[in-house]
């Protein structure tokens, strides 16, 4: 499992420029193992976008322990990533697969933000009606169609059905975070389900209307992506 500061980086996939976290991390593999080695990822995070517990597994022969191979990661990595822990698994487990789950925070700051987390929050300066985001929160959970809800368009997804088993607006003075889990994520899924509920906290959207868009299962101007500095992968769930 490990932890990064997306800011610098172009997101979790690897990329034609090498510089994504998967490329950096597989890049320290291969100095440890002497030959490539391929990460798999319980998911992408889009570009700018951090992580507190992403997961990922590679397959290679190792006879040195866990915590050597901890030490290893943690010798070579730029300080923006971070391998948290290390263990061994069955030869069947897919880090990405195998997921049952994942949480993600969205973190906002009401008013200016401090100069030392400013990257990591979106700064709203609107007075935000709590309890009509989370009569709009309400809606949203449960099982539907998040066709609404994803960046992308019909011909590149199979399935936009998730469970949303939880949404909740938690407010702690200035600082507002919004703390979804389910069954999995669409594309920019959970960015444009934040800034939905900005939205109806500004008074743009009403729940009614949140509720219709998400009938309609068709992406409109009116769903707005919240900024990637402000989500951050808290869990991913496994059996």
């Amino acid at each position: 499992m490990c932890a990064y500061d997306g800011t610098n980086f172009p997101g979790w996939q690897s990329q034609v420029r090498a510089n994504a976290i998967q490329d950096v991390i597989e890049k320290r593999l291969a100095e440890i193992f002497g030959e490539p080695v391929r990460i798999y990822g319980s998911g992408r995070t889009d570009s700018g976008v951090h992580a507190h517990a992403q997961v990922f597994h590679f397959d290679a022969a190792w006879t040195h322990g866990v915590k050597k191979m901890l030490a290893a990661f943690r010798s070579g990595l730029p300080p923006e990533i971070q391998v948290k822990s290390v263990q061994a698994v069955a030869d069947d487990f897919h880090a990405r697969f195998n997921a049952t789950g994942k949480r993600y925070e969205y973190r906002i700051q009401l008013g200016p933000s401090d100069p030392f987390e400013r990257l990591y929050c979106w700064s709203v300066f609107r007075p935000l009606d709590l309890a009509a985001m989370k009569a709009a929160a309400s809606i949203l959970r449960g099982r539907h169609d998040f066709s609404a809800f994803t960046a992308l368009n019909g011909s590149e997804r199979e399935d936009s059905v998730r469970d949303l088993r939880r949404l909740d607006v938690v407010k702690r003075g200035r600082s507002l975070r919004i703390v979804a889990e389910a069954d999995g994520f669409l594309y920019k899924m959970m960015r444009s389900l934040a800034g939905v509920l900005v939205s109806v906290g500004e008074g743009k959207l009403t729940p009614a209307r949140v509720r219709e868009i998400l009938a309609s299962k068709e992406r409109t101007a009116r769903v707005l992506t919240a900024p990637p500095r402000g989500l951050f992968l808290t869990k991913v769930y496994y059996p």
